[in-house]
């Protein structure tokens, strides 16, 4: 083998990172350990949220010291391999859309006094007795302007498509109700957008309904505070133009001075506490000592207030432009700003924004420079960043964090003009009504691109990137509600799944090594790196580990199991025919290279297509799969070469075997007619598949869990900790095992109760009959009685402390695409295979089998629940489905590559005849791969938990039909197809030899 070296030090390489990058999984794991166990009190309640605070706390201390480098647990964090809200939990946000920007949108100009009125008084009533907002509105505005109609105020030009002044109200008010839900929807997905970008992994967002907030679940999340920021972010990106300190100086100087008369003359009675008060609100939130203001107001009144430490107004000169103002004393200046007898003195087109990121002086003290930003017409920025069509994180000249960005062509014509403008002037650009940077342009710039440089940390750069890109919400959000929740897989489902799947590869270990001797010990070998450089590049590329994801892994063992298969069964078969053991090594690898590499082309194909367009559970899905195909591939065939080849280093003379006496001519010599059952098989499927379609039919569809429909949520308190799987399991009789979720929150004896029970049904009676079934499912699991007055919860009894309708996690556009995924994939595992084997009869046959497959699981989940096991369909399932294909498409993929090259080495027409010879050559790997595979899933569904059944079933089914598919449906149907191809060829043939004497 050549480039052993090469190999041997990507190997070290990359097994020292993975050993850095997990240290730092260990250490976070050990802080979380100790932040848990500082939060559980004396009965065993886990307090989440004081679990949080112990974590703010060290967020900033040193807590790994690595070869004498100190890492906070901020860097920690950023670097540890994450894990999805389904194996860790995470932080639940509740966000509420503001319906009176909406209002105050359609109104444009008419937003006067009479509506901001009706908007103050909706707000007082929704926050007091709930309801729909907009109806709200109605009902205040027709109280205060009775003969006044609602044309009046929303017949703008704006509007002039919708609405005119002889338009009814109810129709207005419809409008306006459709705007706000459009609103919400947009919301919904730009968020969506947003935090899927945000880095963490199989995100949560529903949509509550009929309340107009979005609830979100971030899987890990560590930064409240960076979170607030994204999710609250209007993403109102403009650019204006700036004031020099000498154009609006004057303005300012009057102000000063009636500032400076202000204060002389009420400086007397100034009151202390009042003063103390202001201190108290500034946005920082610090305070001044009393014993400082005393001093700062016994300065000298007469002082101007430019350079007064009393007013908030400090010097000119703080600034290399302008003003800059200390931060504690922002507040104050906004409100002076805000008074009418000030606004009167300042120009008409001249506006104030304060920059977003404080600069730290000499002095200690943090100051926030004041820009003058000059109106254009209408009192509208120079350029809206709706202009922008691309933006992302990158590096200024200086290597600081920046964010580049690209305009569409009328974006790119204005900036042009707006920067040939102001040569020499500053251009500030602003995220809502916060100054990011304002730059000095120093020349025209052209072409649309651009680039924004600020004092922006690497987290900020990309989150603005990220804001830019989603786009701007329609309406500001702000949080309502937030909460610490424990993961949608209980402890005990994940402890049991664990266990399950350690067990199963302790058996596909003792069998590989019984199987295949010292071959098998490589095999192992390789299987531990692989599974070792999985996780280790997953932590690498700050990525996130999620049930999926273990779907991904239980695909890649397979297909790196089977990769070491082919090449020992090929090394097997040189060695039968007398071949000496290096030259068998050396073949052996050679003749399985191009079964392998077929094999993952044809699912790493998949995995960047399913990437590329997938969304949530897909997506993550993905990613596994890809960075295990190529952690797969390295391990099974170089690292296991260099090491056999090392172990066999002294050639015939080493005691090297690739089998034991019992298994060295197992399945050898088979010589089954698999092409003649090919009609039996056929009937059998059609029967299975049109069977479960019947009950499928008679059952209303499968048992969709809460992701794809939605539910009736409940957050139940009890006096001590429950477990969130026990539950899950013991409500399923009372919801006649409707899709049901359970997951502490805000601590272990809180549980949030999701099910889709009765979701079809809209009705108060409905809402009452499943919340019945709710308590007599507790009450019967924990001996506890049911009490409505929460401050009772102990001594026997529990409660429901809220409720609420949410949607389904998997919104519309998520199956959409990943549909459309889906059937992109298949269109290229077609031209793939075709372009490899040179027939369109291959590529047909193994599409239509991957159809075959994923129907019979659809199938079997059908009977399944007609005999009493109703698995719940859930995000889990689509993953389970993407395995199922994904090692449907390996499998007869590997079978199809042994059919070409006898195909190529036999000049027989009897493609039948072919056929099976292929297929009995290769039914030891097909034997010897699933048995390892089905091995761990087996394990996985007997003793794995009622939680995880249903993803273990489907897996299960999935290699047991895709392994007979690749045998009884795939292959025939090729040779059906070319059967049928070459006797209309042969007709063709005889049709025209038969006209062709006759026309002599």
């Amino acid at each position: 083998m050549r480039n052993k070296g090469g190999v041997i030090f990507i190997s070290i390489v990359t097994t020292l990172l993975c050993l850095y990058y997990l240290s730092f999984t260990f250490v976070s794991s050990t802080v979380q350990e100790n932040a848990t166990e500082y939060a559980t009190d004396e009965i065993g309640n886990i307090d989440f949220t004081k679990k949080q605070q112990y974590l703010d706390s060290v967020w900033r201390e040193p807590v790994y010291n690595l070869f004498g480098i100190a890492y906070t647990f901020q860097e920690v964090k950023e670097t540890e391999l994450g894990l999805g809200l389904d194996l860790q939990g995470g932080m639940q946000v509740t966000l509420e859309i503001d319906p009176s920007d909406i209002i105050r949108g359609l109104a444009g100009r008419n937003t006067g006094p009479e509506v901001e009125n009706a908007i103050a008084q909706a707000n007082v009533r929704v926050r007091e007795i709930g309801g729909n907002y907009t109806s709200h509105f109605y009902d205040s505005f027709k109280e205060s302007n009775p003969d006044q109609s609602l044309a009046n105020i929303f017949a703008t030009a704006a509007n002039s498509g919708r609405f005119d002044f002889n338009t009814p109200d109810d129709e207005i008010l419809a409008e306006i109700n459709k705007e706000v839900e459009d609103a919400i929807d947009r919301s919904f997905n730009i968020l969506r957008t947003r935090i899927d970008r945000f880095g963490t992994s199989q995100p949560s967002i529903q949509k509550l309904q009929g309340s107009g907030r979005i609830q979100i679940e971030l899987p890990g999340v560590d930064n409240p505070e960076r979170v607030k920021r994204l999710l609250q972010g209007v993403a109102k990106l403009e650019f204006w133009e700036v004031w020099d300190i000498q154009d609006y100086g004057a303005s300012i100087q009057a102000v000063n001075d009636f500032l400076v008369a202000e204060e002389k003359a009420k400086a007397p009675a100034i009151d202390l506490a009042d003063e103390l008060a202001d201190e108290q609100e500034t946005v920082e939130g610090d305070t001044t000592g009393l014993n400082d203001l005393e001093a700062e107001l016994a300065q000298d009144s007469d002082q101007d207030l430019l350079g007064s430490q009393v007013s908030p107004f400090l010097s000119l000169n703080r600034s290399q432009f302008g003003l800059a103002y200390e931060v504690r004393d922002t507040s104050r200046i906004n409100r002076i700003l805000e008074r009418d007898e000030v606004k009167a003195l300042l120009n008409n087109n001249l506006s104030f924004a304060w920059s977003i990121s404080p600069v730290v002086g000499a002095d200690g003290f943090e100051t926030l420079e004041l820009i003058a930003l000059k109106k254009g017409r209408n009192s509208e920025p120079a350029l809206g960043g709706d202009v922008i069509t691309d933006a992302r994180q990158t590096f200024d000249q200086r290597s600081r964090p920046a964010i580049s960005m690209t305009m569409n062509s009328n974006g790119a014509k204005n900036w042009r003009r707006i920067t040939g403008e102001n040569i020499g002037k500053r251009v500030a650009i602003v995220l809502d009504n916060y100054v990011l940077t304002a730059p000095t342009v120093q020349s025209e710039i052209s072409g649309g691109s651009s680039e924004i440089t600020g004092n922006f940390e690497i987290d900020e750069a990309r989150d603005l990137s990220n804001l830019l890109k989603a786009g701007a919400l329609p309406a500001p959000t702000q949080i309502v509600e937030y909460g610490i929740i424990g993961p949608t897989l209980g402890q005990e489902a994940q402890s049991q799944g664990i266990i399950s799947i350690i067990v199963g590869l302790a058996l596909v270990v003792l069998f590989m090594f019984a199987y295949y001797a010292k071959g098998g010990a490589v095999a192992i070998l390789a299987l531990v790196f692989n599974m070792f450089f999985i996780v280790g590049i997953l932590a690498q590329l700050n990525a996130s580990l999620t049930l999926p994801g273990i779907a991904g892994i239980v695909l890649i063992i397979g297909m790196s199991i089977d990769a070491n298969v082919l090449i020992f069964e090929r090394i097997r078969e040189e060695l039968g025919k007398g071949v000496n053991l290096l030259n068998a090594i050396k073949l052996g690898y050679e003749k399985a290279y191009s079964s392998i590499i077929d094999a993952n082309v044809t699912t790493l194909l998949t995995g960047v297509i399913l990437y590329t367009l997938g969304q949530g559970p897909v997506k993550g899905f993905a990613i596994t799969l890809i960075i295990g195909i190529i952690c797969s591939f390295f391990s099974a065939v170089f690292i296991t070469r260099v090491v056999i080849e090392w172990m066999s280093r002294k050639g015939d003379a080493t005691k090297l075997d690739f089998s034991f006496a019992w298994s060295k001519n197992l399945l050898k010599n088979v010589n089954f007619d698999f092409m003649s059952k090919r009609k039996k098989a056929y009937i059998g499927s059609s029967i299975f598949i049109s069977v479960g379609i019947v009950l499928l039919v008679i059952q209303q569809g499968l048992n969709l869990g809460v992701d794809f429909t939605g539910g009736r949520s409940y957050v139940v308190t009890f006096p001590t900790p429950q477990s969130a799987t026990e539950v899950k399991i013991a409500l399923g009789d009372q919801f006649e095992n409707a899709g049901t979720e359970v997951k502490t929150y805000g601590g272990n004896n809180v549980l949030k109760i999701t099910t889709s029970y009765l979701i079809a049904e809209t009705s108060e009676e409905s809402d009452q009959n499943v919340e019945s079934a709710l308590i007599t499912g507790l009450e019967g699991y924990s001996g506890l009685t049911f009490i409505a007055d929460d401050s009772k919860v102990g001594d026997g009894f529990f409660t429901i402390s809220s409720k609420s309708k949410v949607s389904g996690t998997i919104a519309d556009d998520i199956k959409s695409s990943s549909q459309e995924a889906i059937f992109l994939s298949l269109v290229a595992i077609f031209l793939y295979i075709l372009i490899r084997f040179r027939k369109w009869q291959f590529g047909l046959g193994a599409i239509i089998a991957l159809f075959h497959d994923v129907l019979i699981v659809i199938s079997a989940f059908a009977i399944a629940r007609a005999f009493g096991f109703a698995f719940e369909v859930d995000q889990v399932f689509i993953a389970a489905m993407l395995t199922v294909i994904g090692y449907s498409i390996n499998d007869t993929v590997i079978v199809f590559d042994r059919i070409r090259e006898n195909l190529e080495n036999t000049l027989s027409k009897n493609f039948e005849k072919v056929f099976n010879e292929a297929i009995n050559d290769t039914i030891s790997r097909t034997i010897i791969t699933s048995t390892t595979t089905l091995l761990v899933m087996l394990i996985l569904l007997i003793f794995g938990g009622e939680v995880l059944r249903g993803f273990s079933f489907a897996i299960l089914v999935g290699i047991l039909v895709g392994t007979y598919s690749s045998i009884y449906i795939a292959a025939p149907l090729v040779v059906d197809l070319t059967s049928r191809s070459l006797e209309k060829a042969q007709k063709k043939a005889a049709e025209a030899s038969a006209v062709a004497p006759s026309k002599a």
